[in-house]
Parts: C-alpha cells; sequence; structure tokens
C-alpha cells in the first residue's frame, strides 16, 4: 500500500515484515519518460544513500540490460546490490500488471544481501501513464524533464498526477529549451495538489539532494509502528 500523504502519515503495508518477523526493506518505484534522467537519479540516490543505510536496486530494461550495466559501470553500489529485469513487453506490463518477475528480484536481494533499509525498483522509460502496483512498491517517484516540454505537468497523466514525488529534472536546461520553471511548478500544484514536487539538476546546486531528503523521510516513516 502506498504511504499515506497527510502531515502525520505513517508507513502502512500488509506485507512489511518478512515470513522471519524481522521488517522488510521499503521499495520505492522511479518511473518516467524515456531520457527524463531516471538512471541517473538511481545513481546519485545511490551515492547520496550508500553510508548511511543498506540499499540494492532493480533496473527494468524491455529487452537488454543497459541500466543496470551503467549503474555496474558507474559503481554505485557493489555489483550484488544491483539486479537486471529484461520485461519482454512494455516497461508498465513488468511493473502493473505482471510484477512477478520484478517481486522475486526485489525478494532476491533481500535474501542474498539483506538485510536492507531500502530497494530502489527503477521502470524502463515509459509514458506519462506508468504507474507502479501496490503489490509491488510502497511509493513512486515519477520523473521528467524540462527538455521534454514545459507543458508536460499540466498534461497531466497517472504518473504526474499521482505519484507520490513528482521530480521536474534537468532544471540547468531551461534556459536553453525554452522551459518556463515557474509555469511548470504552477501547472504541477495544480495538478497535485499537496503532493509535493522536486525541482532537481543532476550537475548543478543541490544535485539529487531534494530527492534524497524526501526517501529519508519516508524512510523515518517505514520504520515506525505498522498498522495491518
Amino acid at each position: 500500500m502506498h504511504l499515506d500523504h497527510g502531515p502525520h502519515a505513517t508507513a502502512v503495508s500488509a506485507d512489511a515484515h518478512r515470513p522471519d518477523g524481522s521488517r522488510r526493506a521499503l521499495r520505492i518505484g522511479l518511473g518516467g519518460p524515456v531520457g527524463s534522467g531516471k538512471t541517473a537519479t538511481v545513481a546519485a540516490l545511490c551515492r547520496e544513500l550508500r553510508d548511511t543505510l543498506s540499499l540494492a536496486v532493480v533496473t527494468n530494461d524491455i529487452y537488454t540490460r543497459e541500466d543496470a550495466e551503467f549503474l555496474l559501470r558507474q559503481a554505485v553500489l557493489p555489483p550484488e546490490r544491483i539486479q537486471a529485469v529484461e520485461t519482454g513487453a512494455c516497461p508498465h506490463t513488468a511493473i502493473r500488471d505482471d510484477i512477478s518477475a520484478n517481486l522475486e528480484a526485489v525478494e532476491d536481494l533481500e535474501e542474498a544481501v539483506g538485510p536492507l533499509d531500502l530497494i530502489l525498483v527503477e521502470s524502463g522509460g515509459d509514458n506519462l501513464t506508468a504507474t507502479f502496483s501496490k503489490g509491488l512498491v510502497d511509493a513512486q517517484i515519477f520523473v521528467i524533464d524540462v527538455a521534454g516540454g514545459d507543458d508536460i505537468p499540466r498534461k497531466g497523466g497517472p504518473g504526474v498526477t499521482t505519484a507520490d514525488l513528482l521530480v521536474i529534472n534537468k532544471t540547468d536546461l531551461a534556459p536553453y529549451v525554452g522551459s518556463d520553471l515557474e509555469r511548470m511548478a504552477r501547472d504541477a500544484k495544480e495538478q497535485r495538489g499537496e503532493l509535493p514536487v522536486a525541482f532537481t539538476s543532476l550537475t548543478t546546486g543541490d544535485k539529487v539532494k531534494p530527492v534524497a531528503d524526501w526517501v529519508r523521510a519516508q524512510l523515518a516513516s517505514w520504520t515506525g509502528p505498522v498498522t495491518v
């Protein structure tokens, strides 16, 4: 079940514990269109969090292991903490419709290198309708970028409107592609209400810190009391 969004929200999941009674890792999904910066965001989160958290990553590609191989080349985590799923079909199928391969991957990681605090599940590039099954992840991040057009938040779609966190990435490119960040912020607010939005540039400023801070907040909630 997704985390609640209220100011005093507590992470709630019917399967929050492993069979031995210990608490399983928090699972956060990252989705978004091709080229929005999902894999780069995952890599940056791993670098930001790996010294204080025990984490692992599952990547999804249709016919390759390219995203996992990128993370391995970047050495963001030890190889045994990165697993690749080849979906063989549209990415949303493996994260929403038939989640068995991804569930097996996250469970294998917990068994092999656990106990883990956090597992990041990255979807393959998809469109604005991509959402994760609540049976796979506890919260979802949706990543778009300014180069895709500053009208994306206004267009909405389930990824933009319902994700637990919307990330508007590559803000450093806004002057070069004619994107109005203030307009994007207004449109995102109109579409999402009180759900949070983070603006990021992975090459300048705070880089991935706004997303990492949000992840830490979810973990703080996750490690609190569990209601079944």
